[in-house]
């Protein structure tokens, strides 16, 4: 993993995921979008467009701290069409480890929609990048997705405090079904019952 991450421009810090982070992020709604962007895969020099507007965004909305440390969700990332087919092409037998976070630093030499996208770890190949990034604080979270015609980024600001994110991650920690992730669930059980009463009460209805 350390490899592939390193020739798109990212150093791995092991073990290092601030301690009360949100396992995952899933259920925003529109008024939780603050921004993004979206390119068709028919533009001009469609890698560079993409990482020039990743980086912009990723500066502007305060994903990257001071030493340009933040999280990216690996193995699989956030919503890699790999991923979902992995998932859905699976039985009722062993499933892949679910996706968690990891710490990394952006190198000054970085190409996260070409050769990060081409890893299997931020995409399925250049240009077609799909994955889930975090600020170090849980401030932003910033999900890029590949469709049929283009690459969509949308950011989320505050992602702990949405009320539809809590209510989704409240439903998906009791949901029984045989194929559910059932890591993930204890993972996002633990998390929510670690923030404060009141927020989990609150949302816990529904």
């Amino acid at each position: 993993m350390y490899r592939p991450l390193r020739r798109a421009g990212l150093e791995v810090i092991p073990d290092a995921v601030p301690d009360g982070t949100m396992p995952f992020v899933f259920g925003y709604g529109r008024e939780d979008i603050v921004g993004g962007f979206s390119h068709r895969y028919k533009t001009p020099r469609l890698v560079e467009r993409l990482n020039e507007d990743w980086y912009d965004l990723a500066v502007s909305s305060g994903l990257l701290d001071h030493r340009r440390e933040f999280l990216v969700l690996l193995p699989h990332g956030a919503h890699t069409h790999q991923a979902v087919l992995h998932k859905q092409n699976q039985g009722y037998g062993p499933r892949a480890a679910p996706a968690v976070w990891t710490r990394v630093r952006l190198l000054d030499r970085w190409d996260i929609m070409g050769r990060g996208a081409a890893s299997a770890f931020l995409g399925i190949r250049a240009g077609h990048p799909g994955f889930g990034m975090m600020a170090l604080d849980s401030s932003v979270y910033i999900s890029c997705s590949t469709g049929e015609i283009g690459v969509d980024v949308i950011t989320v600001a505050h992602p702990a405090r949405s009320e539809n994110i809590l209510k989704y991650l409240e439903w998906y920690a009791h949901w029984d079904y045989p194929r559910a992730d059932k890591e993930l669930q204890k993972r996002i059980a633990v998390w929510l019952t670690g923030r404060a009463p009141s927020a989990v009460s609150r949302h816990g209805a529904g």
